[in-house]
């Protein structure tokens, strides 16, 4: 099948499924296919539902013009997202990194939207189904796209880049963020700095913090740099700490203080990055400063709640050792003194998982709690004077029991922990 056939369709049907259960009649089916499931299987069944065509890579048992037969629906679903991708001339911005990649993409898009007609990646849809999704919701009206990239292994974003094709690109760092996958933290550089390598190829612009040397040496040749940091960067801004963050920015803007709704210090890296964009995209300072003001961290993401008396912090979308430390050591340093540690273990640690999750009862040890617990995973082997639970649930029916008052809760663990839960 020529994607060029397929693509016609697209551009008279442009929206695009891969889950039946949330078909819309006009929409182009792809029966994506896995361990666990095959969607040409369902074939049948997104037709009836009004799909404008179905795209297979499997004898489905019946005739329909509807039906496009390819080699791997995959690919082909990465083709196409490719070819639309070709018939744009704008910026596309891809964000990558160990920590905080969601929440820069965010704030970039937040304060590009300002000024441009901006797409960007839904939620974390920063795989390599999630990508080509997201390059195939770029409408024509579109002035600026901003992609972010997730990636476990190494030549994964090598690969995204062959159909993202960025122009402009950033790491938002490289920590200790699945070590199984890239098999430890110089892994873990070359792996995200294939982004690098795919922006030097072929003239491209990287948005960089200038306060990690390694990324400096990662970027040498590329064509043109442009830095933010805490000193001597193109953008420079100082944290101001607080309950939410406060960033002080004392060069490359006429904005002085930006008052975010963001925890933690360690979010200094992602809203000097939204400001660095702004900048470069020739956004106003009042408009730049009003996106980063207004937004609201999401779905677990350096959320502060009121509960009752008590101050939570939600970040439990996911973590590594990199996030784990720096907020363990945020909270530690907030005002106040009764402090809750709410953790939960850190998946795709492969070896070093042992060594990770000690040198993370080593940092609590170094500071005064009300109150640790600690759930799952490799926690359980290691011996702590702290609180254990197998499960959020069963944390959670303990913390239901303490009757907390004026307290500040960090809740934390990677995604398969579910420590949301805890918060009942």
């Amino acid at each position: 099948m020529h994607i060029q056939a397929l693509y016609d369709v697209f551009l008279q049907h442009p929206s695009v499924q891969t889950d039946t259960r949330k078909l819309q009649p006009g929409d182009i089916f792809f029966a994506l296919k896995g361990p666990n499931f095959n969607g040409n299987l369902f074939a049948k069944q997104a037709l009836d539902a009004g799909a404008a065509c179905v795209v297979v890579d499997e004898d489905t048992g019946f005739e329909d013009k509807r039906l496009f037969k390819t080699d791997d629906v995959l690919s082909t679903l990465q083709q196409l997202a490719k070819y639309h991708r070709q018939q744009f001339n704008i910026p596309f911005i891809a964000i990558t990194g160990s920590n905080g990649k969601t929440t820069t993409k965010e704030l970039v898009h937040a304060v590009l939207a300002t000024t441009y007609i901006t797409y960007t990646t839904k939620g974390n849809l920063n795989n390599h189904i999630g990508i080509p999704l997201t390059l195939l919701s770029v409408k024509k009206d579109a002035q600026l796209a901003v992609i972010e990239m997730g990636a476990n292994h190494q030549k994964e974003i090598a690969g995204y880049c062959t159909y993202t094709l960025p122009t402009y690109g950033m790491i938002t760092n490289c920590g200790k963020a699945h070590l199984e996958g890239f098999g430890g933290v110089e892994g873990v550089k070359k792996g995200k700095g294939e982004l690098y390598d795919y922006l030097r190829a072929n003239g491209g612009t990287v948005f960089l913090m200038q306060d990690y040397d390694y990324l400096v040496q990662m970027a040498e040749g590329i064509k043109e740099v442009i830095t933010y940091g805490t000193s001597g960067a193109d953008i420079t801004g100082t944290a101001r700490g607080g309950e939410c963050l406060k960033v002080k920015l004392v060069k490359g803007t006429g904005i002085d203080t930006i008052n975010s709704n963001l925890v933690g210090d360690y979010n200094l890296p992602n809203i000097l990055a939204a400001v660095c964009v702004g900048k470069y995209f020739k956004v106003a300072d009042d408009k730049i400063k009003a996106a980063v003001e207004n937004y609201q961290p999401s779905n677990s993401r350096s959320q502060l709640i009121q509960q009752g008396s008590n101050k939570i912090i939600l970040d439990a979308y996911n973590a590594n050792p990199s996030s784990m430390k720096l907020a363990i050591e945020n909270l530690a340093n907030m005002p106040g003194a009764d402090k809750v540690l709410m953790l939960g273990a850190m998946a795709e640690m492969g070896e070093a998982s042992m060594a990770e999750h000690e040198a993370i009862v080593q940092t609590i040890l170094a500071y005064s709690w009300k109150a640790v617990v600690l759930v799952g995973g490799d926690f359980k082997k290691l011996t702590h004077p702290f609180h254990y639970f197998d499960t959020a649930t069963e944390a959670a029916a303990w913390l239901k029991e303490q009757h907390f008052e004026n307290c500040t809760l960090l809740v934390k663990g990677s995604r398969s922990m579910q420590m949301e839960k805890v918060l009942g």
